[in-house]
């Protein structure tokens, strides 16, 4: 414990000056062309500083970049385009293309090589003063002239790449910031700037990370790129007893095996798991007359069950057997996978388990046994806080009792992962300067933050009875455990998961989202207590967000909103209607797993960069599906035929169910 105090108290960087940033950072680009080069003209944001970027058009199949050091004033860049312009007259001159505000990045399939740009973006929020933009529209501009063009260049092949890539629709789901860290959690940008640069874009949420590598690398800097975070954000302004507070939540979605729900599932060699998001919860309150503004997070994570097993998606099977591979007896990708976890969060890692505990066929239950068998090795090896905590809890076989009852027992696991983890909070002041990578600068004190970690609980007990759940519930005297602290840190981190990490473990989330809640708006000095009654507007209000980044996170791994029973019910919603959306959503989620996934995890995998085309090799849509060596080919029935007679079964059971 004590090691684990001064490792997050050497994290801190105390600021007790305010740090004058310069507002060196470009957000606006105009891209001009001529027969033999692009130029991107770049600006900050006060139109101060103009920066010029050169890119051929000569060279069919190579990229070849040049930034000119020199800082413009919008005069002298104006000067600079009009001589330009007069020294290509002779073949066209210089010619606008399109405005832009950042680059993606460049991709290259079989020949030419490609820009892609965002050309419109919207403001989806701000934190601690920096705005965080989403894309509202992109474009892919190919990069040498027609006249250099082979044939290759329009083969069928190229265009089929084209498509797939085009295929990622970035105006959903992806958002970036030019000044803000958006890929960090707010504890890591206040307490770590050891990260920037070109080393943002190493991280695991930067989903352009690949598209961006080329130009980066050739230009030793990242200023003409933005980084991209794929996942959901969603900012909403809550009162409480007249007080209003900003609301926002984050979740990042990992590019480490990343993927569609048959195609990922469990984990990889590397101890990356499949599905693995990072949830965040922001609160903090206008800043008025110059007084500290006051922030709390809180971060929790979801990840797919660190084995390595597997499903296939059958046009005869709507709940495919889940296939368990035995070829990591000594689980070292799972022991690999929590490793990684505690350099990202710190100890101690909380896992909470929601899958079944019975069953008539055994799926589920098989890897139940198996993930206990898992933690249990890997704690043989551990002693005191290093441990991972482990808690079955049957969320399937709770939710047959009513919605109230499921998330109040939630609650009480929730409050018990809080309690061991802590939350983030700090009071960040003003600084003078108008804008720069932190508007506001961070005062530590190591001894309160010290004194903000809570101690440990000790868990020894056997890891495979859900009996543990009971235990780790409160007594109802837990005023007396919290005091407000100057600064806290969080430390550790819950991980949940279920089958999928998408319908139950959403439910989990949001329990834990409104413990937490409860918790930052006391240290905020919003509220005396942390308690926030189920039935309060703020209850509902968080469990609308919770919801809608649930679906959101399901349509991008599972290919349909997410089932929301248990908030169905919360909302008094009509039995029969939420049977009837269910239905529909198992079978949207039935038809993507089974007959359009396989594109979606091709696209993924050129985004990424996972697969690079190349000529004379086979190409991508020749490959087999990246899915475990272990799974077996899909039917030989024929799609159409088997679409019908799965949608006839379905339709069957579901009015033999209303009946």
């Amino acid at each position: 414990m004590e090691e684990e105090k001064e490792k997050i108290q050497n994290r801190v960087v105390v600021v007790d000056d305010a740090v004058e940033l310069k507002c060196s950072y470009m957000q606006k680009f105009r891209l001009y062309e001529t027969r033999s080069n692009f130029y991107m003209i770049g600006r900050d944001k006060s139109r101060t500083s103009w920066r010029v970027l050169k890119i051929d058009r000569l060279d069919p199949t190579e990229l070849n970049i040049t930034e000119d050091l020199t800082v413009y004033s919008e005069i002298e860049c104006c000067d600079l385009l009009r001589r330009i312009h007069e020294g290509n007259k002779s073949i066209g001159g210089l010619k606008f293309v399109t405005t832009c505000y950042g680059i993606i990045g460049f991709v290259k399939f079989l020949e030419p090589y490609y820009m892609l740009l965002i050309t419109k973006r919207r403001k989806i929020g701000t934190i601690c003063g920096h705005t965080i933009y989403g894309i509202a529209k992109s474009e892919m501009v190919p990069i040498p002239h027609p006249t250099v063009r082979s044939k290759m260049a329009y083969s069928k092949d190229e265009n089929r790449y084209k498509k797939l890539l085009c295929s990622v629709d970035l105006t959903k789901d992806f958002f970036f910031s030019y000044s803000y860290n958006v890929m960090f959690s707010l504890q890591r940008n206040l307490t770590d700037h050891n990260t920037t640069g070109q080393s943002l874009y190493e991280t695991l949420f930067v989903w352009n990370e690949f598209l961006t590598r080329g130009v980066r690398n050739n230009l030793q800097n990242a200023s003409w790129t933005v980084a991209l975070v794929y996942g959901f954000f969603k900012q909403v302004k809550l009162s409480i007893s007249g007080r209003d507070f900003h609301l926002t939540i984050i979740a990042r979605r990992s590019r480490h095996y990343a993927g569609t729900r048959y195609l990922k599932r469990g984990v990889n060699e590397k101890g990356r798991v499949a599905n693995d998001v990072e949830t965040e919860q922001i609160v903090f309150a206008d800043a008025r007359d110059g007084s500290p503004m006051k922030i709390s997070s809180v971060v929790q994570i979801r990840g797919s069950i660190p084995l390595f097993w597997s499903q296939e998606a059958s046009p005869l099977n709507i709940k495919p057997d889940i296939i368990l591979s035995k070829k990591d007896n000594t689980f070292e990708a799972t022991r690999l996978h929590f490793e990684n976890l505690v350099k990202r969060y710190g100890n101690p890692i909380i896992i909470l388990n929601l899958i079944k505990t019975h069953e008539k066929k055994p799926r589920e239950t098989i890897l139940r046994a198996e993930f206990a068998n898992a933690v249990r090795s890997i704690n043989k090896n551990m002693k005191g806080e290093n441990r991972l905590r482990f808690l079955h809890w049957d969320l399937h076989r709770h939710s047959r009792r009513k919605a109230t009852n499921v998330l109040t027992q939630l609650g009480k696991v929730a409050a018990y992962a809080l309690k061991l983890t802590g939350v983030f909070y700090c009071s960040l002041t003003p600084n003078l300067t108008p804008e720069g990578l932190f508007q506001y600068s961070f005062t530590g004190n190591k001894n309160s933050i010290g004194n903000s970690l809570t101690k440990q609980a000790s868990m020894d007990k056997d890891v495979d009875r859900e009996a543990e759940v009971n235990n780790c519930y409160y007594s109802g005297d837990e005023n007396k455990e919290y005091s407000v602290r100057p600064e806290m840190l969080q430390a550790g981190v819950l991980r949940t998961n279920c089958i999928d990490c998408l319908d139950r473990t959403n439910v989990a989330q949001y329990a834990y989202g409104l413990t937490a809640l409860g918790r930052q708006l006391q240290v905020l000095e919003f509220s005396e207590s942390p308690y926030i009654d189920l039935d309060n507007s703020l209850a509902k209000e968080l469990m609308a967000v919770y919801e809608s980044m649930g679906d959101t996170l399901a349509f991008q791994y599972g290919g349909s909103a997410a089932h929301n029973k248990i908030f169905s019910e919360r909302r008094g919603q009509w039995k029969a209607a939420t049977q009837s959306q269910e239905f529909l959503r198992t079978l949207q989620r039935y038809y993507n797993n089974t007959y359009a996934d396989g594109d979606k995890q091709k696209a993924i995998n050129i985004f990424l960069g996972h697969f690079q085309p190349h000529q004379g090799k086979p190409a991508l849509w020749e490959l087999d599906s990246d899915q475990h060596l272990t799974v077996g080919k899909r039917g030989a029935f024929p799609e159409d035929e088997n679409v019908r007679y799965i949608m006839g079964c379905l339709v069957t059971r579901f009015f033999l169910v209303l009946s």
